[in-house]
């Protein structure tokens, strides 16, 4: 059943509101420039698609557009970084980091600046792009480096709120987000803290426990409702900071139920299973199930067809649950 201390949407599964999670993005980001002057947002020639334009118009005086020229766009945001601001960088997840990486590497990482990746348009759901602007390698990218956390909103809502605590937390960040409009299945009231994950769906005796990170936690949820009517209980936990994981209750909840399917817009090589098999190989050896990309690179397509064509549609979830009960 939904978790009701999480107040999530009323409407989550019938008729849910759709936005796409850079739009979180554009709104927190002029919140948190509204609080705090440091804050600057520098882009990449993509200011309308990254929803930068929005801190430009509120801002233009704090907002800096760097070209097409990602690795300058990285070391510009390192050094103001480096002099006291709070620099939002933003481009497609496919050239930031995907182009720019040794840049965020030396320039952020090894200073440990607290400056903040924006990764736009990651994943297959940015549709007719195709495969070359479909990033799905770069959660493994930024969690392979030291000191950065990496967060992967699951709506709009969380987004906004995700960049709020970003601009306040200090240190690298990386923060992934969809152009895709999809489900809001968060509130202003949900809860939301960095490295702490939210139980959207839960049971008393969980067969399976499924956690999902991005818009695809949608999917996982729609996934638990149709086993619930086949008798099979689950839970699903949102995931939205890959890095740190919250061990404790990823361990709460694999102990509880003995079984793991995660679910995840991203290669499942590096990314939210990845993490989760390794803290699990260390505490708790447990079947696991994998839903996202295996080992393939994208191509055109609507999200929905896309979904459908990888394995990431609710029905995959549901035969990944089935095959990991199997296996227990």
């Amino acid at each position: 059943m939904i978790n009701p201390t999480v107040k999530l949407a009323e409407n989550v599964f019938e008729k849910p509101g759709m936005a796409s999670t850079r739009e979180g993005f554009g709104k927190g980001v002029v919140e948190a420039g509204q609080a705090d002057e440091r804050v600057v947002v520098l882009t990449a020639d993509l200011a309308e698609s990254t929803q930068a334009h929005l801190f430009q118009k509120a801002f233009p005086d704090r907002f800096i557009q760097v070209g097409v020229a990602e690795q300058n766009l990285a070391t510009v945001a390192a050094g103001m970084a480096n002099y006291g601001k709070i620099p939002f960088f933003t481009s497609y997840a496919a050239f930031s980091p995907g182009r720019n990486w040794e840049q965020i590497r030396t320039t952020i990482g090894l200073n440990d600046l607290h400056a903040i990746v924006c990764g736009m348009h990651a994943g297959v759901s940015v549709g007719p792009d195709g495969a070359t602007h479909q990033a799905l390698e770069d959660m493994a990218l930024m969690r392979a480096l030291p000191k950065f956390t990496v967060i992967s909103a699951c709506d709009s809502e969380e987004g906004r709120k995700a960049t709020i605590a970003a601009a306040k937390l200090g240190g690298p960040v990386y923060m992934r987000w969809g152009r895709e409009k999809s489900p809001v299945m968060t509130t202003a009231e949900t809860p939301f803290e960095i490295g702490k994950a939210v139980p959207f769906w839960t049971a008393e005796k969980p067969q399976v426990a499924i956690f999902g990170t991005g818009s695809l936690v949608h999917n996982a949820l729609l996934a638990a409702r149709e086993l619930q009517k086949e008798g099979i209980e689950v839970s699903v936990t949102n995931i939205h900071t890959i890095k740190p994981l919250d061990e404790d209750a990823i361990l709460r909840d694999t102990q509880k139920a003995g079984a793991v399917v995660t679910v995840e817009e991203h290669q499942v090589h590096g990314g939210l299973g990845s993490a989760i098999a390794e803290l699990l190989a260390v505490n708790h050896p447990t079947p696991m199930e994998f839903v996202g990309m295996h080992d393939k690179y994208g191509q055109s397509g609507t999200a929905a067809e896309l979904y459908e064509h990888y394995g990431m549609a609710p029905k995959h979830i549901i035969e990944a649950v089935k095959r990991v009960i199997a296996r227990k």
